[in-house]
Formats: structure tokens, C-alpha cells, sequence
């Protein structure tokens, strides 16, 4: 199942509850045995009242988590491509319905946990990964921390959450990240609010040894770790504040194809944003149209709604062709060449925008969530 997970003994003889992703060659992407692995777990802990805490982390130094397993959800649509014309919907896949309703359960249960949740977000963390970071409340960042929601480049959206947290954000700026994807170190994740702890990553193996010993204490090991790790910290660049003002300027406008055609005719010599621009370039017109929907229709949404509104968008997209393209081109084939069902933002068709925003069933399948 790829999760490793356990009760870690602490000094007053409670426990701590560690849960490690454990798949390093991918990247500890999230498949739906992982997922419901974990959920399992959880719950079992959450009602446990000798689990003090819970710790997230990913196997190897590469990845807390990259994302959830699409490519291995190319195989649930891949008969409804095959049937479908270039502007047409196949049925519901139902295996992509239960790989995103369990994933946004799984989410929304750590949101809700009750207890401390802390998660090493060292490394990548995307996608599915950020679904899982943000749900923590020890959300924990390193000097080699990258954060991102990249989904435009595979003709999705910002899910996992994403449609609630990246709506708190400074104007301009969750819209912004959702569109170009963009990468995000550990200062500018602290300063946005998505990490709000700091650990050197040479410090990292103090963490449980310090949780062991003052079980009780979590949120304070922590800060002692953050302390020790200032110098590491002052250290990093902070590429998304330094462009804040850019960013507000180019996302003040009127219609989202204006916002991205400033986006793209931004004139800078800056490596990041010209990383973010060409992200955004390469992306699905399709998601981009889609993205600023989304954000849109979820401004004022609780969690719960936002993941009910996600669930809908999710199996939707997985009708469509566009989806099982982008991952074709990026992660299978990875010749960087989607054949995108709309060459631009302007032929993007309305009918069938409004269709992927229409929900595939009466009542939605989180309807229980609060």
C-alpha cells in the first residue's frame, strides 16, 4: 500500500502517531491504496486518546509528496478518450470518482482532526501533496522546500482544497499561482501562510527524538527547531513578495484573458518569473478558463463546499479528453506536445465550460462533510 505508518512511544507513555509516504521513485505520489491506507489509519487515531499527535512525511529527501498518482487515473478514462470525439463527454469514469472523493475526504478529515497534525513538507510538495500539507497544523517548510499547483500544465485545477486556501490569500495572488503553477521556497510560503514553521533541514533528525521526549509539547519542539534554524531562513531569496507589486498590477484586470496576456507580456529578466510565464504559456487553455471559474464561483465557500464544488469540477474534467492529454504529454509519453482541444483562451467553448460546472449527480457524494 505504500504508506508506512505506526505509534511512536513518547516519555509520558502516550503516543505519536507517524505515517510516512513511502513510494521515494515516484515521488510518494498518492494512489488511491495510499489514500485510503492513511484514512483508515486516522481515523482510528483520532479516537484513540493515546495519540497525542500525528506526523506526516515523505520517504527520501526528494518529496514529501508530488502529487496524486494521474497517471495511474489514465487508465480509468482511457476507454472514455477512446470513444469520445474532441469536443464530446464520456460517462462518469467511477474509479476516478472514488480516487477524488477518498482523496478529499482524506483531506478534509485532517483539517478536522482534532489533534495536532504535523507535516515535513521537505522537498516537492504539489498537487495531491499540497492537498495533504494544508490540511496540517504544524505545516513545516526547509531550506529546500518547493511549493506548487502546477495542474495547468495537465489541463486540471488547483484541487485538494485549493479552491478554499488559495482564496485567502493577497489579491491577485492565489489566481496568479494557479494559473503559472509557480514555485514557491520556504520564505515566500511562510509569508503567504501556506508553511508556518521553519526547520533547517540538518535539523530535521532532532524532531523525533524531541517529540519523544515532551509528547505534550509539540508546537513547542517546534519553535525550539525554528529558533535553531533563523540563520538557514535569512539566508533565502523570497521571489513571489518581491514581484507582489507586479503581480497585483498584471492581475487587475478586467477579463482573464487580459490577465494572462499581461501575465505573458510581462517585460522581466527574473529567472522565476520567467519560469511562471512559461508555465503559464504552455498551459491548457481550457484549465485556464476553468482555474479562474473555479476561484471564482468558491470565493466565499466554506471547506466543505469548496471540496464538494472540487468533486463535481474533478470527475467532470475526467469526461473530457483535455485531462488524459495533458498527462499524456507531460508524464507518459513526456514529449511536452499536448494537442490541446483549444488553441486559445478565446476559442475556449462556452457550452462546454458550462457542462464541466454542472454537477454529474443530485446529491454530491461529500454531502455529508461540515
Amino acid at each position: 500500500m505504500s504508506v508506512i505508518s505506526g505509534k511512536q512511544p513518547t516519555a509520558d507513555g502516550r503516543y505519536i502517531g507517524r505515517l510516512v509516504l513511502d513510494r521515494e521513485a515516484q515521488l510518494n505520489a498518492l494512489n488511491l491504496d495510499m489514500i485510503d491506507a492513511m484514512t483508515a489509519v486516522l481515523r482510528d487515531w483520532r479516537h484513540d486518546d493515546s495519540v497525542v499527535a500525528v506526523v506526516l512525511e515523505g520517504a527520501g529527501s526528494r518529496a514529501f509528496c508530488a502529487g496524486g498518482d494521474v497517471v495511474g487515473l489514465i487508465s480509468a478514462i482511457a476507454t472514455v478518450r477512446a470513444g469520445c470525439g474532441e469536443r464530446e463527454l464520456g460517462t462518469v469514469p467511477s474509479a476516478a470518482a472514488r480516487f477524488f472523493e477518498r482523496e478529499y475526504r482524506l483531506d478534509h478529515l485532517l483539517h478536522t482532526f482534532g489533534k495536532p497534525v504535523i507535516c515535513v513538507g521537505a522537498g516537492v510538495v504539489m498537487g495531491g501533496g499540497m492537498g495533504l500539507f494544508m490540511a496540517a497544523s504544524q505545516r513545516m517548510v526547509t531550506e529546500r522546500s518547493r511549493l506548487a499547483m502546477p495542474e495547468v500544465t495537465i489541463a486540471l485545477y488547483p484541487d485538494v482544497g485549493g479552491s478554499w486556501f488559495l482564496n485567502r490569500l493577497p489579491p491577485g495572488l492565489g489566481e496568479f499561482i494557479a494559473l503559472t503553477g509557480c514555485s514557491l521556497n520556504a520564505t515566500d510560503s511562510l509569508w503567504l501562510g501556506l508553511a508556518n514553521r521553519f526547520v533547517a533541514e540538518e535539523r530535521l533528525n532532532e524532531l523525533w527524538p524531541r517529540l519523544q521526549r515532551d509528547s505534550g509539547g509539540a508546537a513547542e519542539v517546534i519553535r525550539e527547531l525554528e529558533a535553531e534554524s533563523a540563520a538557514q531562513l535569512a539566508g533565502l531569496d523570497s521571489p513571489l513578495r518581491r514581484h507582489q507589486d507586479l503581480i497585483r498590477k498584471l492581475m487587475d484586470q478586467d477579463s482573464l484573458a487580459d490577465k494572462v496576456s499581461a501575465i505573458l507580456e510581462a517585460d522581466t529578466h527574473d529567472a522565476w518569473f520567467i519560469r511562471a510565464q512559461q508555465t503559464l504559456a504552455a498551459g491548457s487553455p481550457l484549465a485556464m478558463a476553468v482555474i479562474h471559474r473555479q476561484l471564482t464561483r468558491c470565493r466565499y465557500s466554506s471547506l466543505a463546499q469548496a471540496f464538494q464544488a472540487e468533486l463535481d469540477l474533478s470527475v467532470q474534467l475526467c469526461r473530457f479528453r483535455e485531462f488524459a492529454e495533458g498527462v499524456r504529454a507531460r508524464l507518459i509519453d513526456k514529449d511536452n506536445t499536448p494537442g490541446w482541444t483549444f488553441a486559445s483562451l478565446s476559442e475556449v467553448d462556452p457550452a462546454l465550460l458550462n457542462t464541466l460546472f454542472t454537477s454529474p449527480w443530485g446529491l454530491s457524494p461529500l454531502a455529508d462533510l461540515k
